[in-house]
């Protein structure tokens, strides 16, 4: 089974809902048979790369919330973040493009670091006192070294500015051709999508219904004897 997961490294819900997902996979009886996918979406992709500013500021400038409602949601999601054993710094973050970002994600895919490099991307955005989007290249350049990818690959990409850009754009659009319109979202072997950083039990459910509607095999034959085939003992003999 495949799960796909849109996310944006700028989204906190993102952050906390990959935890809970992770908490149910972790359970779930056939955890070794899923296969889990991350897939780009920009929360804020007409912002020009180098344009930074805090997060706060950016949430009273977007949604017209006050200062004090904007540091309340802060602190929300920074005790939901804790519920789920994650360090959230709630004041004094800052937001940015994150283009590059994911394009840095589908070099680790190829490479099989693409989780790896996700979670490095969230702990630096929203747990640790340096920028993710203010310190340059070099600051992504360590994060996917980190992460297991090679520096020099990594630097290639970053100066490529069309390396993996058709890979951004084309899970962003599909995406859209799916209904996604906020992130989190999680498809389900293309049958089955949950949005929002659900509860753990709410993906237990998921999980558990996707693997259970799986549509058996069906073979299509012409109705003579079973063709030759090889198997364990060997491969059948035709006329013998």
């Amino acid at each position: 089974m495949r799960v796909e997961i849109w996310t944006d490294i700028a989204c906190p819900w993102c952050y906390v809902g990959k935890a809970r997902f992770e908490k149910a996979l972790a359970a779930f009886p056939h955890r070794d048979q899923v296969e889990v996918v991350h897939r780009s979406f920009e929360l804020d992709p007409h912002r020009a790369k180098g344009d930074v500013e805090p997060v706060l500021t950016m949430l009273t400038r977007k949604y017209g919330m006050s200062q004090a409602q904007a540091e309340a949601g802060e602190d929300n999601l920074g005790a939901q973040a804790a519920a789920e054993g994650l360090d959230y710094r709630t004041r004094d973050r800052d937001h940015g493009n994150t283009f590059d970002m994911h394009r840095l994600l589908h070099l680790a895919k190829e490479h099989g670091r693409q989780d790896a490099l996700l979670d490095a991307l969230y702990r630096a955005n929203f747990a640790e006192e340096r920028s993710v989007f203010a310190e340059g290249d070099e600051r992504l350049v360590g994060l996917a070294v980190a992460a297991g990818l090679d520096a020099g690959a990594v630097r290639a990409v970053l100066a490529d500015p069309d390396a993996y850009a058709d890979d951004v754009r084309a899970d962003e659009q599909e995406a859209a051709q799916l209904g996604a319109s906020g992130v989190p979202f999680f498809v389900l072997d293309r049958a089955y999508g949950v949005s929002g950083a659900q509860p753990a039990e709410v993906f237990t459910q998921a999980l558990t219904q996707a693997w259970g509607d799986r549509a058996p095999l069906t073979l299509v034959q012409d109705g003579s004897a079973d063709a030759a085939a090889c198997g364990p003992d060997g491969c059948a003999v035709p006329g013998a």
